[in-house]
């Protein structure tokens, strides 16, 4: 499973980078604004920067909601680094979006999907990634998880080539149970990457395996 690291904010990728285990990055308009990046030319200098460290695929969202709109923004931002992938929002004119880009190979990223017939949607129009909002269905006492099960059996069934992206991903077990259904992608903030390497056994034996040694030194 591919590992994106969900923020705007460099020294979190930098951290995750240096880990030696992030794939890619995932960011929105809200993500920049955390960080203090507004404005177009700002916005846009922080996409090349983030590409600039990361090795992978680079998530860009497009604010448009209408047809020509995305296509103008995606366009632009494709234009800026080889790894940007343009991200869509899962509504007709987003599916329509997608469908351009892909049949000028050009990546994609259709977002906010929280139904296997969105996912399907998504799937036809040749999106390179969906994004199942796991965390947001969580939210509403709705199993995020079996979307992603749902959706993993209907890509499998037809060969789709899309790659799952479990978005919205809040916390350690979310990683680990999304892995266990077959999503091919996850993205989170760095805690819930980073808390895969707690374990309590683990401190225990390494404060002993020292100790020990101490006493032979």
């Amino acid at each position: 499973m591919k590992f994106f690291i969900d923020t705007a904010n460099l020294d979190q990728i930098k951290e995750a980078q240096d880990m030696g285990i992030l794939d890619g990055v995932t960011t929105n308009p809200s993500l920049m604004a955390k960080e203090g990046i507004t404005g177009t030319d700002n916005i846009m200098k922080h996409y090349v920067d983030i590409c600039n460290i990361v090795d992978g695929d680079v998530s860009a969202e497009v604010i448009s909601t209408d047809f020509d709109g995305m296509v103008r923004e995606g366009e632009a931002l494709a234009e800026l680094h080889d790894q940007i992938v343009i991200k869509l929002p899962m509504i007709k004119d987003g599916v329509k979006a997608c469908k351009y880009f892909s049949d000028r190979d050009i990546k994609t990223n259709v977002t906010l999907v929280f139904s296997p017939g969105q996912a399907l949607l998504a799937a036809k129009a040749g999106a390179t990634y969906v994004s199942p909002f796991i965390g947001r269905l969580d939210d509403v006492s709705t199993d995020g998880l079996n979307l992603i099960a749902e959706i993993r059996h209907i890509y499998d069934n037809y060969a789709f080539e899309t790659q799952i992206l479990a978005a919205s991903v809040r916390h350690t077990m979310h990683v680990i149970d999304c892995a266990k259904l077959g999503a091919d992608v996850m993205t989170g903030p760095l805690k819930s990457i980073v808390g895969l390497l707690n374990h309590p056994l683990t401190d225990i034996g390494l404060e002993k395996f020292l100790a020990d040694y101490k006493k032979g030194n």
